[in-house]
């Protein structure tokens, strides 16, 4: 009879496998693809954030949902324990703008390989190709995992199954079905850190590409989020780093309710963007307003701006009203968005949503409700910014797990 089962060998998983393992457990790690760390290797653009060089505090800082319930998991691992283990087995790392730490070798299948050797060296059996129909229980505690190929008698299970986004890697929400059948609650699941559809037509601007821009956003007329950063201009609406953080606050709110703007020139105040308005309108009054707001703008975000303000992208400098000019100002101070629904699980980083956090004992990731049952890594509902921190709530909790299992 194996000890410690664990499911799932992604970045929470390997954790878990390899943390029980060195404590001398009894592991097998059951992997339903052909190879582990299937998402790891599209993480960070196929370069993999592993997490971020930061204390315990801001990572904390950095949680969406979970945050309190995760307070313990990131002072015993925190982002310094997770670059330390990964050094200890051979990957060597950099640090990166926003304390984002890599592997120095760019390739995230160098992380997936050191986790794995981790857990091979530390003892743990790793199955491949082998999916878990269910886990068995018996008098309130689990006894058996049921897989395609076989049953195996455990006395504790890590279900390390990570959430529903990219379900092409693999991750199609087992997990939650798992802990439903096991009598646990799981919260909506929402994609996160995921691009915006808008009910405004802006498919002339698609591909464009914006530094340096505000994005603000107000819920029921109260402003809740204002950064600066970058954007980028989709078929669909918008996407690019501020949106990705922004999906993040606002992925269970009815979106009816929430507002966006966009300031193109945040860099200069209201008297600064008048005055350059006022030059261009001058040095270049006998050109069309296409031409002269290319000044201001690149060329595919013209037209909407344009739109937006009720001026002819034909119509010539000389001929623009005071109310023109005053409606242009504001269509570049707070062009208007509106948001119609978030991308899928398809296209999200990560899952918002998942095995409720009031069933889980924060200090060993073990159930309350199935005695021997642990939970770690995306399955849980826990998520965070982009950065490192998604990943890092993975090693914290899967530390944790395969500590307790």
């Amino acid at each position: 009879m194996k000890q410690v089962i664990v499911i799932g060998g992604g970045a929470s998983g390997l954790m878990a496998a390899y943390t029980a393992a060195a404590e001398g457990k009894d592991v097998l790690l059951l992997e339903k693809n052909e190879k582990l760390g299937k998402k790891i290797y599209i993480t960070g653009k196929g370069r993999c954030n592993v997490t971020n060089d930061c204390s315990a505090e801001q990572f904390l800082a950095n949680v969406v949902h979970g945050g309190k319930f995760l307070t313990r998991a990131a002072y015993a691992f925190p982002p310094s324990r997770t670059m330390e283990f990964f050094e200890t087995h051979g990957l060597m790392l950099k640090v990166e703008r926003g304390n984002r730490v890599f592997p120095a070798s760019d390739h995230a299948s160098d992380v997936t390989k050191a986790l794995e050797h981790a857990c091979r060296d530390a003892g743990a059996e790793i199955r491949l190709g082998e999916e878990v129909t269910g886990i068995g229980q018996r008098d309130g505690a689990v006894c058996m995992v049921h897989t395609s190929r076989a049953a195996y008698p455990c006395s504790s299970v890590i279900i390390a199954t990570g959430g529903c986004s990219y379900p092409s890697t693999g991750s199609t929400g087992d997990g939650y079905k798992f802990a439903m059948s096991l009598g646990h609650t799981c919260t909506p699941r929402t994609p996160s850190l995921v691009g915006l559809e808008l009910r405004e037509d802006i498919g002339v601007a698609q591909g464009v590409s914006l530094k340096n821009v505000v994005l603000t956003a107000k819920r029921g007329g109260k402003k809740f989020f204002s950064e600066m950063g970058e954007l980028l201009f989709t078929h669909y609406g918008i996407s690019g780093p501020l949106v990705l953080t922004l999906s993040a606050l606002i992925n269970r709110d009815p979106l009816s309710e929430i507002t966006l703007s966009l300031d193109f020139k945040p860099a200069l105040d209201d008297g600064m963007l008048e005055q350059r308005l006022l030059r261009d309108l001058s040095e270049r009054k006998n050109e069309t307003m296409k031409n002269v707001m290319r000044g201001l703008l690149p060329a595919g975000a013209v037209q909407i701006v344009l739109q937006a303000a009720g001026v002819s992208a034909f119509k010539q400098a000389n001929s623009v009203t005071r109310e023109e000019r005053r409606a242009l100002l504001s269509a570049l101070r707070a062009f208007p968005l509106t948001p119609k629904a978030l991308r899928g699980f398809g296209e999200a980083v990560i899952t918002s949503g998942g095995v409720s956090l009031q069933e889980v004992d924060p200090a060993t990731m073990r159930s309350k409700r199935v005695r021997g049952l642990l939970f770690c890594g995306e399955v849980l509902d826990c998520d965070a910014f982009t950065g490192g921190f998604n990943l890092q709530i993975a090693f914290c909790t899967g530390y944790i797990a395969g500590k307790n299992a």
